[in-house]
């Protein structure tokens, strides 16, 4: 652990590890123990104070932390072991220093941890070094020596740092170091629970193959078979692997050159960060049986050779497949033209001298000129950026002969394939093809090493959902199997406003577990960050207030109640005006039909004078 000032708040939090760390480890592994050391930074002008006053008590005269321990390099407190309170009592002593410049000696600290690594347990028992450091730039001349000290140790190293921009060196420079990692740290450093378990299972999920002392005249190249059963040449690492997943792995060794028999040649092949370990002896076998028998002053090469193997190897001045010529003896026109690889072509082919009827080619101060008529040299084959065969073959007749993992005109074509692997574990993000080592994107709007970028892929905005859960809530899909870290290393923004201007911009919405609704959008830029801008509050629906829905209950009942009084007053109004209206009109009807009664007579009768006398000019016939 760094112990610079800067540390002393972080120094707090993880008092406590030993104890939550233990927790959590032993549900992952059996097999876990704990050892402890500090670091600040070396003792001398200008990494640290020099001066008298400042030897004992660098903080004198720091206002805001006026005392602190002296200045150091590295300290090994405590050797590997599985007493946890023995880890907690070491931690709780320790006090914080303070160093002059920004940077840490971590590295320092870490060769130092490398150097000692039998003296304290790692060599034997460790499998992961973590450090918690602070703003510190990796010093370049410790990376060769810790690449060489790490790696025969067995472990894996990974750096968690609390400063963002110097953590993002380290990101660059662990690919100098096989197996290390690197992380960001809080700066309460709460995530470092997280940040040690999600290292550990990254390296349990993980087989990765690397080669010690091969030699430079042998070629190797791999194969791995991972879960899906399949072989992918030129790859030999699997990830993503889970407890009872079996893989292999096949190398292929092509020497590149012959040594005297019994020449012996070793080289070890490992997995990254395990202590087993494969050696493999390679015996050169270059001379065949029939070589053994040879015929010197043969009669089948007339007596001028040595018949070895079916050929003749001529004395000098004799030519021929059976040394049946003299150098000598004068060349004819029918020599000559058995010395010509084509009739009008040039006489071994300008390139040598017509002896006996065979060709005897010139020396060159470019190579070897060969052939049966001179017309191969080991010289005039395809270069790449001015390297014969790209350094990755040999010139053979004006064909690269390419080794073992190299095809191409000019053999500048790899065949391994790990480095189209994107963090998913999917050659090329699925998104393209693995060309000479190097992915090709077909995925319109995919690009980058992996072509794992596509802001414009159908399925871009749901990649980058599960990365924006994990990372800024602690859930969704990412959340529980510890792979956030390790594929999630877009940089995500939280902001007020989303701006959709942008078309190289895509606009994502999804509906959160809690049934909000969450926007963002991914962009590009130009140096190939990933930029993410997530609104910082999802927008959900806010629960009613009890009050509210009280009197908008209330109200919508009386609303509902004057509206249906309303409404049968209306009805009421209506049907009563029909009903008045109906009298009316049978009122009026009443008066017009007694005015003119048929039953009604009138009590007087009127008569004129004939009507009466003719009725008194009757008989009486007894009426009255």
């Amino acid at each position: 652990m760094d112990l610079s000032l800067s540390m002393k708040d972080d120094l707090l939090n993880i008092r406590n590890l030993g104890t939550r760390l233990a927790v959590e480890m032993r549900k992952l592994t059996s097999n876990f123990r704990l050892g402890f050391g500090t670091f600040v930074d070396k003792n001398i002008s200008p990494f640290s104070y020099t001066a008298p006053k400042y030897q004992i008590n660098p903080c004198t005269g720091y206002k805001y932390f006026p005392v602190c321990v002296s200045s150091f390099g590295f300290r090994h407190l405590l050797s590997l072991t599985d007493q946890v309170n023995n880890f907690n009592a070491e931690v709780q002593k320790q006090r914080v220093s303070r160093n002059r410049d920004a940077p840490e000696g971590v590295f320092d600290a870490i060769l130092q941890a490398a150097v000692c690594a039998e003296r304290i347990g790692w060599r034997k028992e460790a499998s992961h070094l973590l450090v918690i450091t602070t703003d510190d730039v990796p010093h370049l001349a410790l990376d060769g020596r810790l690449a060489g000290l790490v790696q025969p140790h067995d472990g894996q190293c990974h750096l968690s740092d609390v400063n963002e921009y110097s953590a993002s060196d380290k990101l660059n420079f662990t690919a100098l170091i096989p197996g290390t990692t690197a992380e960001i740290l809080d700066q309460d450093s709460q995530n470092v629970m997280q940040l040690i378990v999600n290292a550990y299972n990254n390296i349990r999920s993980k087989v990765e193959l690397m080669v010690l002392d091969s030699p430079e005249d042998l070629s190797l190249s791999f194969s791995a078979t991972c879960q899906d059963g399949l072989s992918q040449p030129g790859v030999k690492k699997c990830g993503d692997l889970k407890i009872g997943d079996t893989v292999s792995f096949d190398v292929s060794v092509e020497a590149r050159s012959c040594h005297p028999a019994g020449t012996n040649q070793t080289f070890t092949i490992k997995p990254v960060g395990f202590r087993d370990t494969l050696e493999v002896t390679v015996t050169y076998n270059c001379s065949c049986g029939c070589s053994e028998q040879i015929e010197t002053a043969s009669s089948r090469c007339n007596s001028n050779g040595t018949y070895t193997c079916g050929i003749c190897d001529c004395d000098p001045g004799f030519l021929g497949a059976r040394c049946e010529c003299g150098e000598e003896e004068s060349s004819g026109d029918v020599s000559q033209n058995t010395c010509r690889e084509a009739e009008g072509r040039t006489v071994c082919n300008g390139r040598g001298r017509c002896l006996c009827g065979v060709c005897v080619c010139y020396e060159s101060e470019f190579g070897i000129i060969s052939g049966s008529y001179c017309q191969c040299d080991d010289f005039s084959c395809a270069r790449y950026k001015g390297v014969l065969c790209s350094g990755h073959g040999v010139c053979d007749c004006g064909e690269c002969k390419c080794h073992a993992g190299y095809i191409g005109e000019n053999c500048n074509c790899t065949t391994e394939t790990s480095s189209c692997l994107s963090d998913d574990g999917h050659m090329c993000s699925g998104k393209g093809n693995c060309v000479c080592g190097k992915c090709q994107c077909i995925e319109p709007g995919a690009f980058g090493e992996t072509c794992e970028k596509c802001p414009t892929c159908p399925d871009a905005c749901g990649t980058k959902r599960d990365c924006i859960e994990c990372r800024l809530y602690q859930t969704g899909r990412l959340a529980d199997n510890q792979t956030c870290h390790r594929l999630c290393k877009d940089d995500i923004i939280t902001v007020e406003e989303l701006n959709t201007d942008n078309p190289d911009t895509a606009v994502c919405i999804y509906k959160t577990e809690n049934d909000c609704v969450m926007r963002f959008t991914y962009s590009e830029e130009e140096s190939g960050r990933s930029i993410l801008r997530v609104l910082k509050d999802p927008e959900c629906g806010k629960a009613p207030d009890a009050v509210t829905v009280l009197l908008a209950v209330v109200g919508s009942i009386l609303l509902i109640g004057l509206i249906l009084l309303a409404v049968w007053k209306l009805l009421v109004t209506i049907h009563d005006r029909r009903e008045f209206s109906r009298f009316q009109n049978e009122r009026s009807r009443a008066r017009y039909e007694m005015a003119t009664n048929p039953l009604y007579r009138q009590p007087i009768s009127t008569h004129n004078v004939d009507e009466v006398y003719s009725m008194l000019s009757k008989p009486y016939n007894g009426a009255t």
